[in-house]
C-alpha cells in the first residue's frame, strides 16, 4: 500500500529534554499503524506534531509524498488529518448529533451570510450535515442516542462520539490517543469494531495506545518507542516476541502477560 504519512528523522526537544530523536514512520492508506511504549516515550508528542498543534525541530513529514508543513489544528484538517485526544472535550448539553454537525464545518458550502439569512443553501447545508451525522452515528454505534445531550452518555460513548466528530471532516488520516483510556472490556471490544470499519473503509489510522488487546486486535503495523526512540517495528507477532519490546514496555516479567494478551 503506498504511504499517506510520511515521517522522517523528526528531533524535538523541550529545552534540553529531546522527546523525539530523529523518529521516522510510515502509515499507508487504508492500514491501522499503532504507536505503542512507555510513558514518556514521545507517543503524544509525535501525534501533536503530526496534528499540527507542535513544530518539530528537525526532520520532514509528507503527505501523499509531498513536503508539508503542519502548523495548527485547522492546517491539518485542511490536508486531510483528524484527531481526538486523550481527555475527551465536548460541549456538555449539545446533542451527539450537534456534536458531530459541527464537526462537519470544514466541509460546509454555506456561508455566514447564508447563516444569518437562513436562505435556501444554508437549510439544504443543514439538512446535509444532519445526514452526514446520522451515518457517522451509525458507523460508531450510536444512532439511537442522536438526540441525547453528550453529557447524558456513558463514558465509552462519549469517546465513540469524539471519533465520529473527528469523521465528520471526511479525513484521509484519523489520530487517535489513547480512544481506549478508561474504557471496559465491553467497550473496547466496540471500539475495536468501529476502528475495523474504518480501516475497510479506507480511511489510514495512526493509533496511540496502552491497552494491548486492542492494539493486537486491529493494528496492521505496530511502532514501538523507548526514550524518544523507535526500538521496533513490525506485526503484532514481530513486536511482541522482541525481547526488547517486552523489557521496555511491560517490564521484567512481561513476556508471558504480552503473549498471553496475543494469543
Amino acid at each position: 500500500m503506498a504511504a499517506l504519512l510520511s515521517i522522517q528523522d523528526l528531533v524535538t526537544a523541550y529545552g534540553k529534554i529531546e522527546a523525539l530523536k530523529g523518529v521516522s514512520l510510515e502509515v499507508a492508506e487504508g492500514s491501522i499503524t499503532c504507536l505503542l511504549g512507555p510513558n514518556g516515550a514521545g507517543k503524544t508528542t509525535l501525534v501533536n506534531i503530526v496534528s499540527g498543534l507542535y513544530r518539530p525541530d528537525r526532520g520532514t513529514i509528507e503527505i501523499l509524498g509531498i513536503k508539508t508543513g503542519l502548523s495548527s489544528l485547522h492546517d491539518a484538517a485542511r490536508q486531510g488529518i483528524a484527531r481526538t485526544f486523550q481527555t475527551i472535550k465536548l460541549f456538555g448539553s449539545m446533542t451527539a448529533r450537534e456534536h458531530v454537525m459541527v464537526g462537519c464545518e470544514m466541509q460546509s458550502g454555506a456561508g455566514m451570510l447564508d447563516a444569518l439569512l437562513r436562505t435556501r443553501r444554508s437549510r439544504d447545508e443543514e439538512q446535509r450535515r444532519r445526514a452526514i451525522a446520522d451515518e457517522l452515528l451509525t458507523l460508531v454505534g450510536l444512532r439511537e442516542f442522536a438526540e441525547a445531550p453528550a453529557d447524558s452518555l456513558a463514558y465509552g460513548h462519549r469517546r465513540l462520539l469524539e471519533v465520529a466528530r473527528a469523521l465528520a471532516a471526511r479525513p484521509r488520516l484519523l489520530l487517535l490517543d489513547e480512544p481506549a483510556a478508561g474504557l471496559v472490556a465491553g467497550e473496547i471490544e466496540m471500539l475495536a469494531r468501529v476502528i475495523d470499519r474504518l480501516r475497510a473503509s479506507g480511511l489510514a489510522v495512526l493509533l496511540v495506545e496502552h491497552h494491548m488487546d486492542l492494539v493486537i486486535a486491529v493494528s496492521d503495523t505496530i511502532t514501538v518507542l523507548e526514550y524518544g526512540r523507535v526500538i521496533s517495528r513490525g506485526d503484532a507477532e514481530t513486536v511482541r516476541n522482541d525481547p526488547v519490546v517486552v523489557e521496555a514496555y511491560l517490564g521484567t516479567g512481561g513476556e508471558h502477560e504480552l503473549s498471553a494478551v496475543a494469543s
